[in-house]
């Protein structure tokens, strides 16, 4: 599909990748671009059409697509990250409930109530932010990773199950990201705003995923080796 002229729904859209997301598609030349977020006043860049939305919440996701009939493109952004290991962490099982909660069951809901949306208006795509935790994981972010795995297997299941009424499912894998969940986090970091470009043009051309840095592509290459990134154990 053709992001020109296409209708746009981001969640998690008031900062970040999510605005990042804004941009590009408005700079593309998308038709209407509609950024959703717990609270729509945060949603504050010019040409974007706010919408309430806590993707963790059935009445919220039912009244977005009530309001929002003609999307083109689904943007599955929000995510969480409680900074949660398994076993050392005594909050671990909160955690990774409220992880799963916005990482996995959302974009799930999300997709399923857009679905027959998207069927209506021709097709169309669901884009999926992943990590590239999706295949490797630290003790510092354990629960996080298992969500971004687990959202992994649901982009592959949607886009099997999808592809019958022609829509399309594109899932982003990134590293670091020069974004306020990052922040504390050492190291070189892609912008979000090229990020965000990297995936609509992988959506433009049918991607299935999109890579968008160097960590990532190696730890994606490294799954069909003898050592893979996931059996490493980090020191």
């Amino acid at each position: 599909m053709q992001i020109k002229d296409s209708v746009v729904f981001i969640t998690g859209a008031n900062r970040g990748l999510g605005l990042a997301f804004a941009k590009a598609a408005l700079a593309a030349g998308a038709r209407k671009v509609y950024g959703a977020a717990r609270d729509p006043k945060s949603i504050t860049l010019a040409g974007v059409v706010p919408v309430a939305l806590d993707v963790t919440q059935p009445a919220q996701i039912e009244a977005a697509v009530r309001a929002c009939g003609d999307v083109t493109l689904l943007i599955n952004n929000a995510g969480i990250s409680r900074g949660s290991s398994f076993l050392g962490s005594p909050d671990a099982v909160a955690a990774v409930r409220a992880e799963f909660e916005t990482n996995f069951f959302g974009p799930w809901a999300l997709t399923q109530a857009f679905a027959p949306v998207l069927a209506s208006n021709g097709g169309g795509a669901v884009l999926n932010v992943l990590s590239a935790l999706s295949w490797a994981t630290f003790p510092s972010v354990a629960t996080y990773s298992a969500t971004k795995s687990a959202a992994w297997s649901l982009s592959n299941g949607l886009r099997n199950e999808l592809a019958g009424q022609g829509t399309q499912v594109t899932s982003l894998h990134v590293a670091l990201m020069d974004t306020d969940m990052a922040a504390h986090m050492p190291g070189p970091k892609t912008s979000p705003d090229d990020a965000a470009r990297q995936a609509l043009a992988g959506v433009e051309a049918g991607l299935p995923e999109v890579l968008a840095d160097e960590v990532t592509r190696q730890l994606k290459k490294s799954l069909s080796t003898e050592q893979p990134a996931y059996a490493s154990v980090p020191v």
